[in-house]
Formats: C-alpha cells, sequence, structure tokens
C-alpha cells in the first residue's frame, strides 16, 4: 500500500464505520507516520466546562470566555488524561507540533497558563484521544471507512464543536445525510 500522511487532516467517520464511538465524528489528525496515528475527535463535547475542568486542578480561571467553553471528548484512549490543541505552537513542556501553527500539548502548565489568561490565543480541551497502531488506518480508509480532507485551522478554532462537521462536509460538497454505508461499483 502508498504510504500516505493524513497529519493536519480531518477525517469524517462514514456512515459504515463499525466503531459506534466514532458515529458521527470529525477527528483532526495531529500525527500520522509509520507507527500509526494519533487525532482528536473535534465535535463531541462533555458536559465538563474548560473552567470546571481547571477547579477540579486546583486552578482559578481569569478568563470567562475559555472558561465557559466546553471540554471535548477526544477519542477512546486516556480518557482521564487532557489535550490542548492550540495554536500557536508554543513552547510548553510536552508538544507535539501538527504543522508550522498548530500543536498538541498534553503537559498540565499550558493550563495553568490558560488559567492565568497566558495560554495560547486560540485553543481546545479535550479529555482522551484516538489513536491506530501502524498500518490501521490505512486499512480503515481502504474498506471505505473514514473520508479525508485537508484541515483548516478557522473550522478547529472558529467554529462552534456543533458546526465543525458540517463545515467540513460542505468543503466537499456533500451532505452528511446523503452519505451510505453502502459500498459499490459503477
Amino acid at each position: 500500500m502508498q504510504s500516505i500522511n493524513l497529519t493536519d487532516h480531518f477525517l469524517i467517520a462514514m456512515p459504515g464505520l463499525e466503531d459506534s464511538f466514532f458515529t458521527r465524528t470529525l477527528t483532526y489528525i495531529c500525527e500520522h507516520n509509520e507507527r500509526g496515528a494519533l487525532g482528536l475527535v473535534v465535535n463531541r463535547s462533555t458536559d465538563l466546562s474548560v473552567e470546571k475542568l481547571l477547579l477540579q486542578l486546583g486552578m482559578s480561571p481569569k478568563n470567562a470566555t475559555i472558561s465557559n467553553s466546553p471540554v471535548l471528548l477526544g477519542g477512546p484512549v486516556q480518557v482521564d488524561t487532557g489535550f490542548v490543541l492550540h495554536e500557536p505552537v508554543g513552547s510548553w513542556k510536552f508538544t507535539l507540533s501538527a504543522n508550522e501553527s498548530i500543536g498538541l500539548t498534553s503537559s498540565i502548565d499550558i493550563l495553568q497558563a490558560v488559567a492565568d489568561c497566558r495560554g495560547p490565543e486560540r485553543m481546545l480541551v479535550a479529555l482522551g484521544y484516538s489513536g491506530w497502531s501502524a498500518g490501521q488506518l490505512e486499512q480503515e480508509l481502504a474498506q471505505n471507512a473514514w473520508l479525508t480532507v485537508p484541515a483548516q485551522s478557522q473550522i478547529l478554532f472558529e467554529l462552534s464543536f456543533e458546526e465543525r462537521l458540517p463545515a467540513v462536509m460542505s468543503l466537499l460538497g456533500i451532505n452528511f445525510y446523503n452519505l451510505s454505508s453502502d459500498v459499490g461499483h459503477a
């Protein structure tokens, strides 16, 4: 199979995807290489706000706008671990760069900076992540489990979580409800 790199792309879960966790999800791929892939579901929220999360961590948030943002459910892996997808990349303790401007940080220093109004300009906070072992995502793509499209930071950081999937679908000129789980050849 030809090698592909879907870092900094969106994955749209197709209706036929067998894993029910990903039903109607939009996932941002932060890293994709020969070892596998790592991403965050960016359109599924939890009942937890960033403010409540910061308070649970013993931090006093000073920014009401960010504090009221929902914490997302980033995926089924390590749901007790927080991840911050942010722009700009910055210089946090544990950051993975998805591109020259977007980073994924899993260290507590970024959350303290957010609480103190010194955090990144734009960000999403998620619990858990989505991961694929070596070759697994490629196999799922071959089975038509996902649609892919290059990511746009405006969709990630300027739209509400409910608006993200329809916005990406409109980039493709497709209505999600017109997708079918049936695959065939003309």
